[in-house]
């Protein structure tokens, strides 16, 4: 009798502490499904479509049919974020990706932009010029691309349709060619609002051109854009500044890899300049403040590096919404937002495989995987022909 009883405790127990995990765990995912206002606009839940290069726009950069699928499906996040998308066909360094200089971009994007609010969400445009790491057989005036300083990438190469080459030299950009490209992302930012985004986001990450500014190893400037670390992020705020005439700013948020040396990126002291950098956009009083995570370069996963930054310390510095992204799980991503590090969390990969993110999320519907196919270019293959959930769940 005695064993009987034990067993029959162990039992209750074992029964008891399922119950009590599968509750908790309801819990905290719940915590994802808390509405927010951000720029003034109520978010209906904490996930975010973080900018995913798919490479299905037309050859000229127009936004396609496809593209309206795909965010359509995708469009259940609180917070949708475009990929990157062009300022200009100078700032391009890659076949089939939208911009958002012409009126026929701004056309075909109309669309795409409605598929993407079609369930509630907001939806932003992240505007993007990737400077030194375009090559000169994509450059309009076929010349080498542009940067801070005339300082090539090194210890990676640029993919042709012919196969791999180095990087080139860069043109080093004068302060009228600066202005130049301000003028790009203004003119990107009025015919985003155009085209109906709620708001933009800079692509200041991934060792892009803000990036470049940022980072002392491709910013050996001696002008006004370069030097100490205020002046190497003087073209971030002239850019906010110049495009807040159009956005307004609680409507413009900036992206940034404070502990990725992708492309060649570095500096000695990156946690001055990054907290800088955040104070910064802080006092602002941007949208919001999105975080790629250590561990993540590029596109890719990295080893974390000892000294990399953690999310939580730069988010403190914050006073707004912060976003991080970077290989998160449902739960990790609502411990953070329950422990208040994070406001939103960006899934790129498991939004990639699973269109329907939020709703499996809610049902505790199993999660698909990614496949390598069709990341990049192509048709729906890979990008529009993974599953939802079917209604009956």
């Amino acid at each position: 009798m005695v064993l009987t009883f034990v067993s029959g405790t162990r039992s209750l127990l074992l029964t008891y502490e399922r119950s009590y995990s599968y509750t908790m765990r309801c819990v905290l995912l719940a915590q994802l499904f808390e509405p927010m206002v951000l720029g003034g606009q109520t978010l209906p839940n904490r996930f975010v479509l973080p900018p995913l290069t798919r490479s299905r726009a037309q050859a000229d950069g127009v936004p396609t049919p496809l593209m309206a699928e795909y965010y359509r499906q995708r469009a259940g996040a609180g917070l949708v974020i475009s990929e990157g998308t062009v300022v200009s066909p100078q700032g391009s360094a890659y076949p089939q990706v939208p911009g958002l200089y012409t009126e026929a971009q701004v056309e075909a994007w109309r669309p795409v932009v409605a598929a993407a609010r079609s369930k509630g969400a907001a939806v932003y445009a992240q505007l993007w010029h990737v400077g030194r790491q375009a090559h000169s057989s994509v450059q309009p005036d076929g010349r080498p691309p542009v940067g801070p300083s005339p300082i090539a990438i090194a210890g990676w190469e640029y993919r042709t349709p012919d196969g791999p080459v180095p990087f080139e030299v860069p043109r080093a950009l004068s302060e009228a060619d600066i202005a130049g490209i301000i003028a790009q992302f203004v003119t990107a930012a009025r015919n985003a609002v155009a085209a109906g985004f709620d708001g933009v986001e800079l692509h200041a990450a991934n060792g892009y051109l803000f990036d470049q500014f940022f980072n002392s190893s491709s910013n050996q400037r001696t002008d006004r854009y370069g030097g100490s670390i205020e002046n190497r992020l003087r073209f971030l705020y002239e850019v906010i500044e110049a495009v807040s005439a159009f956005v307004p700013v609680n409507r413009i948020g900036v992206r940034i890899s404070p502990s990725s040396n992708w492309m060649d990126v570095s500096d000695p002291d990156k946690r001055s300049l990054y907290s800088a950098l955040v104070r910064g956009v802080s006092d602002r009083r941007l949208a919001y403040l999105h975080l790629v995570e250590p561990g993540i370069a590029g596109a890719v996963d990295a080893e974390t590096d000892p000294t990399a930054i953690e999310s939580t310390e730069l988010g403190a510095l914050f006073d707004g919404p912060v976003i991080v992204t970077g290989g998160h799980t449902p739960e990790t991503a609502a411990a953070a937002v329950g422990s208040g590090s994070a406001d939103l969390v960006g899934f790129g990969r498991l939004f990639i495989a699973n269109p329907d993110l939020p709703r499996r999320v809610l049902h505790e519907a199993e999660l698909s995987g990614l496949r390598e196919e069709g990341l990049y270019a192509g048709g729906p293959i890979g990008y529009t022909d993974y599953p939802e959930l079917q209604s009956s769940n």
